[in-house]
């Protein structure tokens, strides 16, 4: 697949993406570390756009990528979507008639859709969070040996010199390593905690360590970021080489993210276009030019198709 161009793909682009080229775009963002929910068809009864095996992505900035199914699935997609980011767990989510699916999975999000084509379908909502990013700063053979090994868990890996740092390469979920054996950690570090990272860790003995919190603290840091620091960073393994020390770093970041510590709070940004109830058969309706639409006295209903559009002029008794 090739990849998106300076601009971002276009809408068409991102809808026509499907089966391996939607995962492969699954992986480009997990790397880029944005988080998306991932959709796949599980199960589908005809007749419907959707397939089984028929996957989308919707991203927590509120990009689609993919296909699962047409006007009827696709707004309630995703306004499942972003209730499973911000949720963080998975769900299933059926829809079509009540009558079609007969006794559920326990936990199975049900969205009764009333759509003319009579399909149904079944669809695994799936969160991926960001993986863990690390910024380790400094060029001595520990921090070559801790960016590799945090690599190897596929995390997010940069390792930099004290010349290349800057708080502008870390957001609030970054991991900082300090490690540049004495050569001006105090400033490295007091660069690090404008950003308020996650995790700041210093390399060093006990002895150093408490020297430099000392110093960070007459140059006003904030106790709170003082306490939080992690100096010696790393779980106390007694005398160490190297490659032990660095170990010891991921294996105390491994053991902080297993309690939840980097876990970041998602907020999913909604579809641009603003959504309607069809009053006909309930579905949520995508407000744009192309919407079926029928204004009645002063207040104007969409609806998911024509048919529907038609049910209800039916109803009200207007053309």
């Amino acid at each position: 697949m090739s990849g998106p161009s300076l601009f971002g793909p276009s809408a068409v682009e991102s809808r026509s993406v499907e089966g391996w080229g939607v995962l492969e775009r699954a992986t480009e963002l997990a790397r880029g570390g944005e988080a998306f929910v991932l959709a796949t068809v599980v199960w589908r009864e005809g007749p419907t756009s959707g397939h089984q095996g028929s996957r989308a992505i919707y991203t927590a900035s509120g990009e689609l990528y993919g296909w699962i199914g047409g006007a009827c699935a696709e707004p309630v997609f995703i306004r499942e979507a972003v209730a499973t980011l911000e949720a963080g767990m998975p769900r299933l989510l059926a829809l079509g008639a009540s009558d079609r699916f007969g006794d559920l999975p326990q936990g199975t999000t049900a969205v009764p859709m009333s759509c003319r084509s009579d399909g149904a379908l079944q669809i695994y909502l799936e969160p991926v969070v960001a993986t863990p990013h690390i910024v380790i700063v400094g060029s001595s053979p520990m921090a070559t040996t801790l960016s590799v090994l945090a690599a190897q868990l596929d995390w997010r890996v940069e390792l930099v010199d004290r010349a290349e740092f800057s708080e502008g390469l870390l957001t609030p979920q970054s991991i900082v390593v300090v490690a540049t054996q004495g050569h001006g950690d105090e400033e490295v570090l007091a660069a690090a905690f404008k950003a308020d990272p996650a995790y700041v860790g210093l390399v060093s003995s006990a002895r150093r360590s408490a020297s430099v919190r000392t110093l960070l603290a007459d140059q006003g840091v904030p106790e709170a970021q003082l306490g939080a620091l992690r100096a010696p960073a790393g779980l106390d393994l007694g005398s160490t080489s190297h490659k032990e020390v660095a170990v010891s770093i991921l294996a105390e970041l491994v053991q902080l993210r297993a309690a939840g510590a980097f876990a970041a709070t998602v907020t999913a940004q909604p579809p641009v276009a603003p959504t309607a109830i069809d009053p006909i058969c309930g579905m949520s309706v995508q407000i744009d030019a192309a919407a079926a639409s029928l204004e009645v006295g002063d207040e104007v209903f969409y609806f998911c198709c024509a048919g529907c559009r038609a049910a209800y002029a039916r109803e009200q008794g207007v053309a």
